[in-house]
């Protein structure tokens, strides 16, 4: 069977820290975290690279979870991926220790053919040069979906903007907003992103939540209450493995679809910041999803 969604990105192994323990060489990486929740509601492709150290146990995982690894380039020889940081009491952004690019330093995305005919492209944040190179692969998907952060605002700006305005949807965090538009003021800041050139942009904000817009509306869904957090990282990538993954399911790309599906992105991110590393999706149940869901729908509803 054909894979109706793709992701493009990063195979890590994370060593953090955060106030609830330590964990060496735990399961991370972009294109994981997104995949493993994009699975739980469609058929999804991961285009990624890893080294002779990537364990066995690990692909058996993705594979258990129905992620097609067709575009998944397993080196004979290198390391694979490595970030070690940790996070204060606040669980806020994390403070890097170490970032070992090893065999994803010369990755050059390939795309079987069946993957170039995908409805819905992710694009998980790699070099902007990479991600237009995927884009001039694709075959007129029905939307093609944009992650970035600071390092390729700060040194490769232009490609980013040209990236950006190929697509469909940016995703990007707070900050990283303010910084690409180059404005102080958040309205500005969205105002400028959208007249870059995608339709619609997503604004994480942590455990604020997060908000999309158009040129024309503007929705805001919160972050699901989780009152034990233990690991941050992942939670943006699940938001977008939540988000893109809904949109795959119900195929609804009216207002309302899109705001559904930051329903469900926000219920997934919660759900992975819960554990460490992707250890919440060990034995998730999909009740809990719907249950999360329908917890948000609530929060945003009169009714």
């Amino acid at each position: 069977m054909s894979v109706k969604m793709i992701v493009v990105g990063s195979v890590a192994y994370d060593s953090l820290q955060t106030p609830k323990g330590k964990r060496e060489r735990a399961l991370g990486g972009s294109a994981v975290y997104f995949s493993t929740v994009a699975s739980y509601f469609t058929n999804v492709g991961l285009v990624g690279v890893a080294g002779k150290d990537f364990e066995a146990s690990h692909i058996d995982f993705l594979k258990n979870h129905g992620v097609d690894l067709a575009g998944f380039d397993l080196k004979k020889e290198g390391e694979t991926f490595h970030w070690a940081g940790s996070y204060g009491e606040d669980f806020g952004d994390a403070t890097t220790h170490d970032t070992r690019l090893n065999v994803f330093e010369s990755f050059d995305p390939k795309l079987p053919e069946d993957y170039r005919n995908a409805e819905l492209v992710f694009l998980g944040n790699i070099h902007p040069a990479l991600q237009l190179k995927v884009i001039e692969l694709v075959n007129k998907p029905k939307i093609i979906a944009l992650d970035t952060m600071n390092l390729w605002i700060n040194t490769t700006r232009d490609l980013l903007k040209q990236a950006v305005a190929k697509v469909d949807i940016l995703f990007i965090n707070f900050q990283e907003a303010l910084m690409l538009a180059e404005e102080k003021k958040f309205a500005p800041a969205v105002h400028k992103l959208l007249q870059m050139g995608p339709k619609r942009i997503i604004v994480k904000m942590g455990e604020l939540g997060a908000m999309t817009a158009t040129k024309e509306a503007r929705f805001f869904v919160p972050a699901y209450p989780c009152l034990d957090i233990t690991d941050p990282t992942g939670a943006g990538d699940s938001f977008g493995g939540g988000f893109m993954g809904s949109l795959a399911r119900h195929g609804d790309y009216s207002e309302n679809g899109f705001r559904r599906s930051m329903l469900y992105g926000a219920a997934m991110g919660s759900i992975t910041v819960e554990n460490f590393s992707l250890d919440s999706y060990l034995a998730l149940k999909p009740e809990l999803i719907e249950e999360r869901y329908q917890a948000l729908k609530k929060m945003v509803t009169l009714d």
